[in-house]
């Protein structure tokens, strides 16, 4: 406020990587000071972090929202798996995924502003190209509906039925399971262990699935039954660096 006060700084706004609570507790702690937040939104992540509830919540208290991560790293741009593109493929509109990703997005009228990382001058183009033809309220109540069955049909290929709970947290040997899990997940979603290898080896060393004890905790606690240790193990021999383990189930 200070930096805005003698002209350094024009506008305050904040990033956000955390849960919905949190998101609205900053929203509300800096009532009158907040004039944007970015959050990460992708029509696979209307309910991640924020998400749609939290875009709502700052725009109805005027915050400007910022969306980063619309086509998720790239991975909703890449070619897609024979479901998916069998489903994009009767839109009556010929679009790229990338492309349906960021319209999904422009598509809300809450946002005021998308990211999208480009490193070719081809994505550049396409993205401009993508953005003179998008407005609030362009998709048809049909291409919605598409998209919602894209996300299932990307849903259906998780590996893990972890439903991001926590009740298996804390790990007594300071693991972040759900974490875990869902990088594993998104992995086998989006066939990109390369990207979630880097995310992985971002997390500290005593919070990966190395340093599993198997005391067995987790599993007690969990509500879906599922076979926490084997899965920790599975997770940890295809994201640590120099590893790689075909997909499947632990049985």
């Amino acid at each position: 406020q200070k930096a805005v006060a003698d002209g350094r700084v024009g506008h305050i706004g904040f990033s956000f990587h955390d849960q919905y609570e949190v998101f609205t507790e900053i929203i509300d702690a800096g009532e009158g000071i907040w004039e944007f937040c970015q959050i990460q939104l992708n029509y696979t992540d209307g309910a991640y972090q924020a998400g749609l509830r939290g875009l709502h919540y700052a725009a109805v208290r005027g915050l400007g929202v910022i969306v980063m991560e619309p086509i998720r790293g790239g991975q909703l741009a890449k070619e897609p798996p024979p479901a998916v593109r069998n489903l994009w493929e009767t839109a009556r509109a010929h679009r790229s995924p990338a492309e349906w990703a960021l319209q999904w997005v422009w598509n809300l009228p809450e946002v005021s502003l998308v990211l999208s990382g480009m490193s070719t001058l081809q994505h550049v183009v396409e993205n401009v190209t993508y953005a003179e033809h998008s407005r609030p309220g362009l998709l048809s109540t049909e291409e919605l509906a598409l998209i919602d069955r894209v996300r299932d049909a990307y849903k259906e290929r998780l590996a893990v039925g972890c439903t991001g709970c926590r009740y298996c947290q804390p790990c007594p040997n300071g693991i972040d399971i759900p974490r875990i899990l869902e990088l594993y997940n998104d992995a086998h979603i989006y066939d990109d262990a390369g990207r979630l290898v880097f995310l992985y080896t971002e997390l500290d060393e005593d919070k990966r699935a190395d340093a599993c004890s198997r005391c067995g905790e987790c599993e007690a606690r969990c509500p879906q039954m599922l076979a926490v240790m084997e899965w920790l193990q599975r997770a940890d021999k295809l994201l640590a660096p120099g590893m790689g383990e075909p997909w499947g189930s632990p049985g």
